[in-house]
């Protein structure tokens, strides 16, 4: 029961803490974030609703649209008299019972200021950025259509080859980037594919890459625009992250001591 505790809190309390956005609305009933959020949970690898393209999103708002109208349907025939649906609902009520309560624990768990910072001096090692880049590039099919972007490009610089790089990943780039001109963003080493991670990095600030960089996605023209080195991160920044962090573990603890107490204190036979 202590693990089941302990491995269920954060998503419990999680799913209880959803500002609920409204995507549709069924015969005036609101679609939310919380009916997304019931279907997410069957999706492999942990994947985010706002990480899906939006084809997809759209799919999964009409699958909740079609449960919200197949629900007012079982309700329709009569499915809550059913001997089954009550002893499933008995179930849910004593599971929301204690999700709520957990969820009261958690909300009156606090923090003191000195606990925070004590954390971030001990963990001070945790808390830096590492290298990162702002990249932009341009993804081709073929090494030749990549040699011959890098040659319209490579007497320009600054200002002129941003607005030409731009221009032409819009123009020619087969990546999602292509609309905004190519722009990845800042990234760290480890979040982009080793080849490509390894050009940007290798260049300068400003500077385009001389050959096209080959990965499983094509050939990429790269431009990196501005590298910052490993940084400190200020325990101001830092602060929110560890009240969440020794917020969570000070919950656990307590919820671990109270399932250590009431069990002690119950008749538990091991069959």
């Amino acid at each position: 029961m202590k693990k089941w505790l302990l491995g269920t809190s954060l998503s419990l309390v999680a799913a209880l803490s959803l500002q609920a956005a409204v995507y549709a609305t069924v015969n005036g009933e609101e679609v939310t974030d919380q009916d997304i959020a019931t279907l997410m949970q069957a999706m492999p690898n942990q994947v985010s609703f706002q990480t899906l393209p939006q084809e997809a999103q759209q799919q999964v708002i009409g699958q909740a649209i079609e449960r919200k109208l197949l629900t007012a349907q079982a309700k329709k025939e009569g499915i809550e008299k059913d001997p089954a649906y009550l002893e499933a609902l008995a179930q849910v009520k004593n599971e929301i019972a204690l999700e709520v309560w957990m969820k009261k624990i958690y909300d009156t768990t606090t923090v003191s200021e000195a606990k925070m910072k004590e954390f971030y001096t001990q963990n001070s090692d945790k808390f830096i950025t590492p290298p990162r880049v702002k990249a932009r590039h341009i993804l081709v099919r073929d090494e030749a259509t990549a040699k011959a972007i890098i040659a319209e490009l490579k007497d320009l610089k600054g200002a002129a080859l941003n607005e030409k790089f731009s221009a032409l990943a819009k123009e020619k780039s087969t990546d999602g980037s292509a609309q905004g001109g190519g722009d990845l963003g800042w990234f760290a080493a480890g979040q982009m594919v080793k080849p490509f991670s390894d050009a940007a990095f290798a260049l300068k600030a400003g500077e385009l890459s001389a050959t096209p960089v080959k990965t499983q996605f094509g050939y990429h023209v790269v431009l990196t625009e501005e590298k910052k080195a490993s940084e400190n991160v200020g325990f101001e920044e830092a602060k929110g992250q560890i009240a969440n962090a020794l917020k969570m573990e000070a919950f656990r603890d307590a919820v671990s001591a109270k399932a250590k107490g009431l069990r002690q204190a119950a008749d538990v036979k091991m069959k």
